[in-house]
């Protein structure tokens, strides 16, 4: 069987974990949780960066902090996972659904500004993919109406926009490193914070709402109390486990790019049937996250995964679309958001980790077959 994923390991997870355990503190924010911290801080220039047992806990850690309150309006797009809205609905936020383009799943830009009302309060893209949302376009209706960006940037690790990292454009940037991430560790996230208005609430919000982060760095003689909160830092064995697969981004994103150049170029073949192949903005890298196949329609997409179970290899669908939830369906507000269901009824993703080998081109020739 060909796995839709299998999680890589750098080799060094084990050591820096035991590392953790020897250094007699293992729960958050200690030696590996600072690591992190700064690799990704030099790495990518982020202001400020919090490691989370999650990216909805991130999600969720950006939604406190842009003050969401019962009645704010927040757009977000209906072809994400449920985190993303449901960071804000946990507020008590009214979601707004915004459409995906016509030539890639993320967010149609140009649709934004319509959905925009006095209670909207922030938009959050979706890099789908590991591909940029055009910023500059979000960030001017953002500046121009004064909302918060909250970037989802779950799938965006070392991923661009106009050479600028993904998840330090808007107010807060938001990953993940589950374990079907480029980087992952098993579960976690990691919440950036651009704004300097919000570096020190950030950190009280991440510590369940006290100061303690000022008392351990001796800025306070004690802590207490201060703010709402919850537990949203990891403890240091997924912060070691984090770090070692950190220390191999580089690798880890070639292999990955080999990986998807290969299957851009063996399935130019499938165009001229109806499949459609990831399109990239000018504006944008390609990370390499996934690599998917949009279909001429659910029965064609039916038959290849089929064909592809026939033959022992595990291929995937994505999200529904959230308008369409059973959750939200009665609240949604009757607008077509058609590009959103064209990718939920016709997406699929093929299998993609780093030990996968194209080279002896099974995967390949069991979908052209198809055709």
């Amino acid at each position: 069987m060909i796995p839709f994923n299998k999680p890589y390991l750098t080799g060094n997870e084990i050591d820096y974990i035991n590392e953790a355990v020897k250094s007699g503190k293992i729960s958050g924010n200690g030696i590996f949780t600072k690591k992190c911290h700064l690799l990704f801080q030099e790495y990518f220039g982020f202001k400020k960066c919090l490691l989370t047992t999650s990216c909805t806990d991130a999600l969720e850690m950006a939604a406190i902090l842009c003050d969401i309150k019962p009645g704010d309006e927040v757009i977000v797009p209906s072809y994400t996972f449920v985190s993303t809205a449901n960071a804000f609905v946990l507020r008590g936020a009214k979601i707004v659904f915004a459409d995906s383009r016509p030539d890639h799943p993320g967010i149609d830009e140009s649709k934004i500004e319509a959905l925009i009302t006095p209670r909207t309060k922030a938009i959050v893209p979706v890099h789908y993919a590991g591909v940029a949302c055009d910023m500059d376009v979000i960030m001017d209706i953002a500046n121009r109406y004064n909302l918060f960006v909250v970037e989802d940037a779950a799938q965006a690790i070392n991923s661009f926009y106009k050479g600028k990292p993904l998840g330090s454009i808007g107010h807060f940037g938001c990953f993940s490193f589950h374990e079907t991430k480029n980087i992952q560790c098993g579960e976690g996230g990691m919440l950036v914070i651009n704004d300097d208005r919000f570096l020190k609430r950030s950190e009280i919000i991440w510590e369940k709402g006290t100061n303690r982060a000022e008392f351990f760095r001796g800025d306070v003689n004690r802590y207490g109390w201060v703010d709402i909160g919850s537990s949203f830092l990891p403890s240091e064995i997924t912060a070691a486990f984090l770090y070692a697969q950190l220390e191999k981004l580089d690798e880890i994103q070639s292999i990955r790019k080999k990986i998807w150049d290969k299957y851009f170029v063996e399935l130019q073949i499938l165009r001229g049937n109806g499949i459609n192949l990831p399109s990239l903005p000018d504006y944008a890298t390609n990370n390499a996250h996934m690599f998917y196949l949009v279909c001429y329609d659910t029965n064609q997409r039916a038959k290849i995964i089929k064909l592809f179970n026939e033959n022992g290899i595990l291929s995937v669908f994505h999200y529904l679309s959230l308008h369409k939830s059973p959750y939200f369906i009665n609240k949604h507000d009757g607008r077509d958001l058609s590009e959103s269901d064209r990718y939920s009824d016709c997406l699929l993703r093929l299998p993609f980790y780093n030990e996968l080998n194209l080279n002896d081109r099974f995967i390949v020739s069991i979908l052209t077959k198809a055709f």
